[in-house]
């Protein structure tokens, strides 16, 4: 491993590509393995643990899917308007009574969701037939299974729902309950550490040279709408031995995150802390902002070590840290919501490395083919990895592709609401 010296002498003169340095961090860390018994009403958000199959068919009996009346469908073949099929009315009362069946020529009055009777196979609509007296006229022939919901209709007995992994939404929720299930085995909310760094931050009322800490409540925070359970940690100052102890502390989390520290400066120690105690597997990536974040492993925990700078601190996080906390945490990960638009101003970026510029997002003109409004993509800046306004005052970033020298005014281009996704 480079020593100190050594790496803040060379910098960053090599840079892991996103997708290879992203691919690094997955491929060492291992998914948890602890699970509970959740009730329904607390298991929405989770992914299960275990195969569910339904225990009872939905609907679990053969069922009228209209209102009319319950018949026997080859007693009403040939029946039409000037020809009407006559049937005998069997009381209405006789539909609630177990043994009531429909015999040939019968005909039971029913309403929508109620059991269809033993004999019967179809189901005339009330607005096909007329009942006078003890009779009624059919003026549609029906055939076996018309208006019927069978059983099994919705869900088969034994029908297989959800694999393990799957995050319950609660439309599953009430499918569960519909087949009978009260509660699943889940997988635990993945847990991370988070550990501001750097002795100039403060948490109010910062003198000259001070900083109100940021990073760390803005990580802890994605960390929760990402599925996980954040400890926000207090500021550790630029000391080895605290570092070292602030890491060891935390190892027993699913993951560590650092912020701050992570360049090749004189301060920025955690990279050297965290190769001491295990191994740092990537340490400088080629997107901007935000080059200087490492990536390591300890003791089979991973550690993200972002950057300081605010923005660099998001952009990363969102790259690496995300990914991971899925992965970790049996978490479906799921694109970020995108819209189109069309860019007011250009988006310069240097070969090689992707880069994310920040847009605020705005309704333009009638589009050329007359149909809806073109969106329209204002950058708010596209630099600046300490401006965390060009970040909250925006509506997603547009990440353009290492293979692009930036992005020339009035191109469409893909708006990653990357803000709004869990």
């Amino acid at each position: 491993m480079t020593n100190a010296h050594d790496r803040q002498t060379a910098g960053f003169k090599e840079r892991t590509r996103v997708a290879e340095a992203r691919e690094t961090l997955l491929s060492a860390a291992t998914p948890h393995g602890r699970t509970e018994r959740l009730p329904l009403g607390r298991a929405d958000g989770r992914p299960i643990a275990e195969t569910v199959t339904a225990p009872n068919p939905v609907p679990n009996y053969d069922r009228a899917a209209m209102d009319g009346w319950a018949v026997r469908a080859e007693d009403t073949f040939g029946a039409s308007g000037r020809s009407p099929a006559v049937l005998r009315l069997v009381a209405d009362e006789a539909q609630s009574t177990p043994d009531a069946a429909v015999d040939s020529g019968a005909a039971v009055r029913v309403h929508t969701g109620s059991e269809l009777p033993a004999g019967a196979d179809a189901v005339v609509m009330v607005e096909r037939a007329d009942a006078i007296g003890s009779e009624l006229e059919v003026f549609d022939a029906v055939t076996a299974g018309e208006n019927v919901g069978e059983t099994g209709e919705d869900v088969a007995d034994g029908q297989r729902l959800f694999d393990p992994g799957h995050q319950l939404r609660p439309s599953d929720l009430g499918l569960l309950k519909s087949v009978g299930v009260g509660e699943v085995s889940a997988y635990d909310y993945p847990t991370v550490g988070v550990i501001p760094t750097g002795e100039e931050l403060v948490q109010s009322d910062p003198d000259p040279g001070e900083i109100i800490e940021t990073n760390g409540l803005t990580v802890s925070r994605l960390v929760e709408r990402w599925g996980g359970v954040a400890t926000y940690r207090d500021v550790v100052t630029d000391d080895p031995n605290a570092l070292r102890a602030a890491v060891q502390r935390d190892l027993t989390k699913d993951v560590v995150v650092t912020t701050g520290g992570s360049s090749v400066g004189e301060r920025d120690l955690i990279p050297e802390v965290v190769s001491e105690l295990g191994e740092v597997l990537v340490h400088g990536v080629a997107l901007k902002p935000g080059h200087p974040v490492a990536l390591g492993i300890v003791e089979e925990t991973p550690v993200v070590m972002l950057p300081g700078y605010p923005v660099a601190c998001i952009v990363n996080a969102v790259q690496f840290l995300r990914p991971l906390l899925k992965r970790v945490g049996h978490l479906p990960e799921r694109p970020f919501p995108t819209v189109e638009a069309r860019l007011r101003r250009k988006i310069p970026s240097e070969p090689g490395i992707r880069t994310f510029a920040r847009v605020r997002l705005d309704d333009a003109e009638d589009a050329a083919d007359g149909e809806g409004v073109e969106r329209t993509a204002e950058p708010t800046r596209a630099d600046g990895s300490g401006v965390l306004s060009s970040v909250a005052l925006a509506d997603g970033w547009v990440a353009v592709p290492e293979g692009r020298e930036g992005y020339a005014e009035g191109e469409t281009v893909t708006v990653e609401g990357w803000e709004w996704s869990a």
